[in-house]
């Protein structure tokens, strides 16, 4: 007896099933941005980082910053993430490795700055 064999043809991702692969639930993979921006470009069949750029409305160093760990995923741009996605901020966080569970402002980043300093 024959077995059906798998369409080549791919479904599109959508929003309510995941990406095949795809493991958004808490895992302990290390700390890793790239996940979270690889995500972003399947989610929406990206070729490329430039074309993530676009879609995400930053510039390229941005990305590259980002990817070589050089600039922190901004609250900014994860909110910007949030609400293409329509992921929660959690599960965007749990997907490149972040588990903190509250994030806190050190209490010199909310000191007014003396003259002198720069």
């Amino acid at each position: 007896m024959l077995e059906p064999q798998e369409s080549s043809v791919r479904a599109q991702p959508s929003a309510d099933r995941p990406i095949e692969g795809e493991n958004t639930a808490r895992s302990l993979a290390p700390y890793d941005p790239n996940r979270l921006l690889d995500y972003v470009k399947k989610r929406f069949n990206l070729k490329n980082d430039a074309a993530l750029c676009r879609v995400l409305r930053v510039t390229a160093p941005v990305i590259s910053k980002i990817r070589h760990g050089r600039l922190p995923v901004g609250a900014a741009l994860l909110i910007n993430i949030h609400e293409m996605t329509d992921l929660p901020v959690r599960e965007l966080r749990d997907i490149m490795g972040d588990r903190r569970q509250i994030v806190r402002i050190s209490p010199d980043h909310t000191k007014p700055r003396e003259e002198g300093d720069q």
